[in-house]
């Protein structure tokens, strides 16, 4: 296999990967909050209805989040392997290709940082709003009995 297809699959498909997903989690944060905006509680007699209606898609979120890290440490691996297979192949040691792997490498664990982070950041934030947005069904709900 050619190595600069690895490079590329590791370039472009796993950072492609994490790249879509950071994108998808900011825009199921930004649906979800403009939704929790415009929420009317009242209008829900069962309680969960209205948890169905909160929870919807904040799952991706959280599974981006958790196995955004995961992806990244495969194109940390998959890194690697070119670095020790270009070494292999070459058979003499050059150190701005050794250095432009690990970059590579590196660079697929940091992007998987960077998703993972927000991700789970806005997935607490969310689950926190569905919380509130419960308990104040659960007052209004009260107050009418």
């Amino acid at each position: 296999m050619d190595i600069e297809l690895l490079k590329n699959i590791v370039d472009y498909g796993i950072i492609g990967l994490l790249g879509f997903m950071s994108f998808l989690s900011f825009w199921l944060y930004i649906e979800r909050l403009l939704f929790y905006k415009n929420i009317d509680i009242k209008n829900y007699s069962k309680k969960e209805q209205l948890e169905i209606d909160l929870t919807n898609n904040i799952s991706i979120i959280s599974s981006f989040g958790s196995n955004a890290p995961y992806i990244g440490l495969l194109g940390t691996v998959f890194g690697i392997i070119i670095t020790f297979y270009t070494m292999g192949q070459s058979g003499d040691i050059d150190v701005k290709t050794i250095m432009s792997s690990l970059g590579l490498a590196l660079k697929a664990t940091a992007m998987g940082l960077v998703v993972a982070i927000p991700a789970i950041m806005f997935y607490n934030h969310l689950t926190r709003k569905v919380e509130v947005k419960l308990a104040l069904w659960d007052m209004e709900f009260i107050s009418a009995t």
